[in-house]
Formats: C-alpha cells, sequence, structure tokens
C-alpha cells in the first residue's frame, strides 16, 4: 500500500486518474488531491470516501507520499518538481517539463519500463516523464514492429480530438456547434480557429524549421523511448471530435517484412489490438488498447507498410500511462 497525490485533480487527466486508480484496485493507502486557487475545496468521490483538492502552493509538504502524478501543465511542474521530491516523493509527470532532460527517463510500459527504475538510485532526481500523447500511441505500435525489422522512417498524420487541449475545450467545442446551429458568432478561445465544423493543422507553437512543437515531440520522444535512430516526420492536426486521437502512419522498414507477419507482430503486442476493417476514435474513447487497422503494404515502396490507429489520449496518453509506470514501480518502492 502506498500514498498517492495528484496535481492537477479538477483536470481532464487529473479525474481519469482517480477513475483509473479505481478501476484497476491500486493498492493506494491515502490519496492527497491538490490543485489551483480555483479547485480547491472541491470534492471528489474515492473508493466510498470523499476527498477535497486542497491548494498547492509554495507551503505544500509532500512528505510521506510515496508517488505523485502530475498533470497541471508544465509551467507548475517546473515550479514544484524539487518540492515534491524534496522527501523522496517519485514524481510521474504529464507534462513536456522534463521529457527531454538526460537524467529524466521518458517511460512507455509496454516499451522501457526498466529505465524507470533509474528513479530509484540514491541521487536520482525522482522524476519520470510521461510522454506526450500522439507519442505514446505511436510507439506501442512501432515497438510491435521494431523486432521484425529496424524502422527506419516514419511519417504519420495525427487527427487529434478536442480533449487533447484539456476538458475546456471539449466544452468549447459543444459550444461552437450548439452557437453555429442558433446562428450566433463561435466564441474561440482554446484552438486557434474555430475547430467546429473544421480542422487545424496548427497544434502547440511552430518552431523555425516551420514544424510545430507537437510534431518535434514526435520525433524526438520516439528515438528515446525506443532508444533508436528512427526518424518521424509528422503533420499534427486538430479535428472537431471530441475524444481519442488518431494517427495516419507509413513506416519504412530496413528489410521487407509480410504483412502477415506485422499483423501478427501488433496483435500479439502488449497495448494493441487489431480492429478490422479500421479503428475510430468514436467507438476507442474510454478504453485502454490502441486499436490498429487498414494494415496494408506500401504499394509505392516494397520495404514500407502503411496502418491507421487510434487511441484514447486522456487513457492511454496521459493517466494509463502513468498508472502503469507507477504499477511496475510498486514493487521496488518499499523493499
Amino acid at each position: 500500500m502506498v500514498n498517492i497525490a495528484i496535481i492537477g485533480a479538477s483536470g481532464a487527466v487529473g479525474q481519469e486518474l482517480l477513475k483509473i486508480l479505481q478501476e484497476r484496485q491500486f493498492p493506494c493507502k491515502n490519496l492527497r488531491l491538490f490543485g489551483s486557487v480555483r479547485s480547491a475545496g472541491t470534492s471528489y468521490s474515492f473508493h466510498g470516501e470523499t476527498i477535497t483538492v486542497e491548494e498547492l502552493t509554495p507551503a505544500t509538504s509532500f512528505a510521506g507520499i510515496d508517488i505523485a502524478f502530475a498533470s497541471a501543465g508544465a509551467s507548475t511542474s517546473r515550479q514544484f518538481a524539487e518540492q515534491i521530491t524534496r522527501h523522496g516523493t517519485i514524481l510521474i509527470d504529464n507534462s513536456s517539463a522534463f521529457r527531454m532532460d538526460e537524467d529524466v527517463p521518458l517511460v512507455v510500459p509496454e516499451i522501457n519500463p526498466e529505465d524507470a527504475l533509474g528513479v530509484l538510485v540514491n541521487g536520482s532526481r525522482h522524476i519520470i516523464a510521461n510522454p506526450n500523447c500522439t507519442t505514446i500511441i505511436l510507439a506501442v505500435v512501432l515497438n510491435a514492429i521494431e523486432p521484425l525489422s529496424h524502422i527506419k522512417r516514419v511519417r504519420v498524420a495525427t487527427y487529434q480530438s478536442a480533449s487533447g487541449a484539456g476538458a475546456q475545450a471539449m466544452l468549447e467545442l459543444q459550444e461552437q456547434y450548439r452557437q453555429i446551429i442558433h446562428g450566433e458568432q463561435p466564441i474561440v478561445q482554446r484552438f486557434a480557429h474555430q475547430l467546429a465544423y473544421n480542422v487545424i493543422p496548427h497544434i502547440d507553437v511552430f518552431a523555425d524549421n516551420g514544424y510545430t512543437k507537437e510534431e518535434l515531440k514526435m520525433y524526438n520522444e520516439t528515438r528515446k523511448i525506443m532508444h533508436s535512430d528512427i526518424k518521424v516526420s509528422a503533420t499534427c492536426v486538430r479535428v472537431p471530435t471530441l475524444r481519442a486521437h488518431s494517427e495516419a502512419v507509413w513506416c519504412e522498414l530496413q528489410d521487407p517484412v509480410s504483412l502477415e507477419s506485422i499483423r501478427d507482430a501488433i496483435a500479439q503486442a502488449p497495448g494493441c489490438e487489431i480492429v478490422d476493417p479500421y479503428p475510430m476514435p468514436l467507438d476507442r474513447s474510454g478504453l485502454d488498447d490502441v486499436a490498429v487497422g487498414r494494415i496494408r503494404e506500401d504499394i509505392a515502396d516494397d520495404h514500407a507498410f502503411s496502418f491507421f490507429c487510434v487511441g484514447d489520449q486522456i487513457r492511454k496518453g496521459a493517466a494509463l500511462n502513468a498508472i502503469q509506470i507507477a504499477e511496475y514501480l510498486l514493487p521496488q518502492i518499499h523493499r
């Protein structure tokens, strides 16, 4: 039994963390919830007990907490990381704050769980980074294929739902549809443009090379997680779906591999599921595994193939992945 904290408990990922901890019967002895001054005082039920959100302040002590899940944004994680880990608490952080730090493991449990053990070594920063949601969804599938032949290049177009921008973004999309239907001007606050009846090829800020930070995350994080020289070129697009991200993926392999072998490898891989003829976000919301369909040989390249995958980015792309990391560490925490 371990003591747990959730930072950002009132957000979409924080709420999903609460739900999954209960679903998976995570051995939680005590649970504390933290949030901003706006969410402080809100109460949530956990295993029949009412727990009130505390305001996270510079005076908050995390002494006695074994694992803290943070999903309150990169600035909050940077501000409070040293405070959270000061007494040995392991911080599993869902923001982009530490993902590419050399001394912070970036972990997808189906791929590189052993990297997480570094936080138990004396002198470590006690921080584990949860990868970007689109990276996780892609990487669990690529990892199934990599043993068959080294993956040299990947080109991916994402179809990312409103929930990737948070719970308020989902409400904004729904409200935009209502406003348009009633002849009102749709209000845009959470996205670069109106999302209702639209797609926006712009997620996060643009870098000097024309890629967005979201697209560069897929390149850099995939290489770190898989310990590979794989090259990933992405175009990330926000689409007017509520929940679950989709990705159209093209892979170039070092050696030719039969389509049957690729299908078998994906079907047997942990965290993956074959869905024929294709998965859709409407059907995959609230589910754990990444669904893969439209697996086909590339007609322009004998060493390449394509597929379409869908994953619930609030679950596997965030909360579930973080909890799986914690589950992997449990046997080691109180040794």
